[in-house]
């Protein structure tokens, strides 16, 4: 079994900054892409950032030159950095992550509890 466990979240105003952190546990062989989803109130959960064993990332259109994503393969941790901050950012972030947990397994998507991001005006 994997676990994600997401840090970082909190309420902070218009312009400012947060860092998310989510570190994978348990049984872990390889991990292809991690990546943050956001799910704002009464709307679907969409992708933020992806980021790719390799150090490829991608980005949605809403977050370019504000977020950024980042990992630590050898602590199999995700990073969210998030600088000017807008209201329309509020929502809940989801850590999620594909893992391999062993040779000839396959891969299968994790998600974490999710984090409070609240950006006030």
């Amino acid at each position: 079994q994997v676990q994600l466990a997401e840090s970082g979240g909190g309420l902070v105003q218009a312009g400012g900054s947060l860092r998310l952190s989510c570190a994978a546990s348990g049984s872990i062989w390889n991990i292809r892409t991690m990546a943050w989803y956001r799910q704002a109130p009464g709307k679907e959960r969409e992708l933020a950032a992806l980021i790719i064993s390799g150090g490829s990332t991608n980005y949605a259109d809403s977050v370019k030159g504000r977020f950024t994503i980042s990992r630590d393969n050898g602590k199999n941790t995700v990073y969210l950095q998030m600088n000017s901050l807008k209201p329309e950012d509020t929502g809940v972030y989801y850590c999620n992550a594909n893992v391999n947990p062993g040779y000839g397994l396959g891969y299968n998507d994790y998600w974490g509890q999710g984090t409070q991001v609240t950006v006030s005006s």
